[in-house]
């Protein structure tokens, strides 16, 4: 599909998308805990919905009604083939789950998913006594557990979702465990896993983000859980509003531990003015210059910084690129792309991308099937000179199925067109 959009001022209110990593996180927590977990607010992107297909392959009767999940828990191998469409923080947070049971599994994927290397995970549940096999490295592969616990050291500087997987699964195992982790990138996304994994009833103790210790045979307490609104979404709704209009955010914590609340920093350095009340956020369209900033514990914000970037007087720094090769494209590469063929000066140095902002042009826009890219592209055409043309659009789906839906309740004119019509 191709999606056309317009050049407008982004101008009403709206309610953030639910976050996805959080529904994520929920939903593994609601297999492993027996009983009846309901997850308000979840996320029905294609990522949960993968997510949910997992957990009922592992033995999860679900429920799903218009804005709650009901989940009946208990893990038990209803299929030894695990599918993860296209999500790397499924694939690598079930992998050690899945290597909980006493059985092969095996973990397929779609999309930019198999190009992913997958050793980290290997290595990982070798040392706690799973066998593995795969691809050369890639998906697919199998897992043979079981997992009794024991000792492990995994490097954190490319993720910090395998380290999610194995917060969640160890407490279930029969031994203790100790995992020591070198490097340890996107900090906040662990918090969000100790603090979910403390409100189902789990007890980890984290000693500086370098040693997790780990009492095995824990059990999880199933319960009504309210999932947040999503600042990874949230972040190019909120720079529309400050490059073009007037935006109202809700649903948003500024409190919130998700790593993307770094959004609001880095519009007030570059002169926005966010408005901040409970559970919403406020912004307008300000005169903006140029910023530096630190992204590499939240990578997920390199494209709506780069639209932001965009609009603003000077040159732009943001730091942390070394954290974009492996996402669903090569984020480097797809965002300096697409600024140079909309008339955007950008580059990268080192670890550091640089935007010189300036009038886009507009014209066509590659997504590079990535949905962040997609909706950089969709902030970029408020301020262009001619509608910008997205194609490979739907790719939105994978994290904000709503998100044209919601430009357009901002005023803004969005057009599709079925690819080849």
């Amino acid at each position: 599909m191709t999606t056309k959009v317009y050049p407008a001022g982004a101008n009403g209110t709206v309610t953030a998308p639910p976050s996805k990593s959080m529904t994520q996180r929920a939903i593994a927590a609601a297999l492993l805990a027996k009983g009846e977990t309901v997850l308000l607010n979840p996320s029905f992107c294609k990522d949960s919905l993968a997510a949910l297909g997992m957990i009922r392959a592992l033995g999860a009767e679900i429920e799903k009604k218009d804005v709650s999940l009901n989940i009946r828990g208990g893990l038990r191998a209803v299929s030894t083939r695990l599918h993860c469409g296209e999500s790397g923080l499924a694939m690598r947070m079930f992998s050690p789950i899945a290597a909980l049971l006493p059985r092969e599994v095996e973990f397929t994927g779609e999309g930019s998913l198999p190009k992913r290397p997958v050793n980290m995970i290997e290595e990982a549940l070798l040392q706690l006594g799973a066998g593995f096999r795969s691809q050369g490295g890639f998906l697919p592969f199998v897992i043979q557990g079981p997992v009794s616990g024991g000792k492990a050291s995994i490097d954190g500087s490319l993720s910090s979702q395998l380290l999610t997987g194995l917060l969640m699964a160890l407490p279930l195992a029969a031994s203790d465990s100790v995992i020591h982790v070198r490097n340890l990138k996107s900090k906040p996304y662990v918090s969000m896993t100790l603090q979910l994994l403390s409100d189902f009833g789990i007890g980890i103790e984290n000693q500086n983000f370098e040693v997790f210790k780990i009492s095995g045979n824990q059990k999880y307490n199933p319960r009504t859980y309210l999932i947040e609104g999503d600042w990874s979404g949230a972040a190019f709704l909120l720079v529309a509003g400050a490059v073009s209009g007037n935006v109202v955010v809700e649903g948003l914590s500024a409190y919130s531990l998700q790593s993307d609340v770094a959004i609001l920093d880095a519009l007030l350095l570059a002169g926005a003015q966010p408005v901040i009340s409970e559970n919403r956020i406020e912004i307008a369209k300000a005169e903006l210059k140029a910023f530096k900033f630190d992204a590499t514990e939240c990578p997920d914000l390199f494209p709506p910084l780069a639209a932001l970037a965009a609009s603003c007087q000077g040159t732009t720094e943001i730091a942390g690129v070394e954290r974009l090769i492996h996402k669903e494209s090569n984020r480097a590469l797809a965002i300096t792309g697409e600024l140079h063929k909309s008339g955007i000066e950008a580059g990268t140095t080192g670890d550091a991308m640089w935007i010189k902002g300036g009038k886009a042009n507009g014209g066509s826009s590659d997504s590079h099937n990535d949905h962040r890219i997609a909706m950089m592209s969709a902030v970029l055409a408020l301020n262009a000179k001619n509608p910008v043309e997205i194609t490979q659009a739907e790719c939105v789906e994978k994290s904000y199925p709503g998100f044209y839906d919601d430009f357009r309740k901002l005023g803004v004119a969005v057009e599709f067109k079925e690819d080849g019509l």
